[in-house]
């Protein structure tokens, strides 16, 4: 076990991200962390089985549209498209951006789960790993909770769905997946890590004061998405960055507090 207010948690945002990294990589070796995967997992699946059953043949035509008007694929491939090989493409390029439009809503589903349903399980974990355990004083935790990822979650699948055409600007297709994936970690998981133990008051300290480092781990976080293979461990190891990283800025944070109180008690 270590304290939660032990030096390592350090001065410059990147030692701190990194911190929150480190404890969340061990963390996420427990077997306990181990079996949260499989709810957001399971959801995600299910997820993914249910967009592609009912949107997969809608979505794969509206695509074949924007790339007819876009210029990509010809109506009448008689010339430069069988030249150049790419009519065949056609039954590659459009299912292959359809499915990066509707898995990622289902990926978003398992981190909402992760944050609001899993997120506790994780604070209680590394609340058992501290020495210090911290006293809790949020309000209205689980309603705010679900209120922050329903408005996080809608926002972030109306801004994939609107600048999906955008995709097809050769920059865009990566500066896009990777903005949307970094806002949904941040603002979900800053509050979900925090809610339950910081007051309102703290919470609005926390989020003014960390607002640089949590968007850095959001970032991170979004550029491992990236990676297939991490899709499976992401809803429950982004939780667990988050909530080392959140609990210990809590901590620090009072003990300022009890710091600046003690100073000013007459002896």
């Amino acid at each position: 076990m270590y304290s939660i207010t032990q030096p390592s948690f350090s001065s410059t945002p990147w030692q701190r991200v990194r911190v929150a990294f480190s404890r969340a990589v061990v963390s996420q070796l427990h077997p306990r962390m181990l079996a949260a995967l499989v709810m957001p997992f399971f959801v995600a699946i299910l997820g993914a089985i249910l967009l592609l059953w009912f949107f997969w043949t809608p979505l794969k035509e509206q695509i074949a549209l924007w790339l007819t008007q876009w210029g990509v694929l010809s109506e009448q491939p008689d010339f430069w498209v069988l030249a150049a090989g790419l009519f065949a493409l056609q039954f590659v390029i459009v299912p292959l951006l359809a499915a990066a439009a509707l898995l990622p809503l289902a990926g978003i589903a398992g981190l909402i789960v992760s944050a609001v349903l899993v997120m506790p399980i994780v604070l209680a974990f590394v609340q058992n790993k501290q020495v210090q355990p911290l006293h809790k004083q949020g309000k209205f935790a689980f309603s705010y909770s679900v209120w922050n990822a329903v408005w996080v979650g809608v926002l972030f699948v109306v801004g994939w769905l609107l600048t999906l055409p955008l995709w097809l600007i050769a920059p865009l297709a990566l500066v896009l997946p990777i903005f949307w994936w970094a806002f949904a970690f941040t603002r979900l998981l800053r509050v979900d890590s925090v809610v339950e133990h910081a007051s309102p008051s703290e919470r609005k300290i926390l989020l003014a004061r960390h607002n640089k480092e949590y968007w850095l781990m959001g970032g991170v976080l979004a550029l491992l998405n990236l990676l297939p293979p991490a899709w499976i461990v992401l809803p429950v190891f982004s939780a667990l960055v988050f909530a080392h990283f959140n609990l210990a800025a809590l901590a620090e944070l009072r003990a300022e507090v009890s710091s600046q109180t003690n100073e000013l008690t007459p002896l």
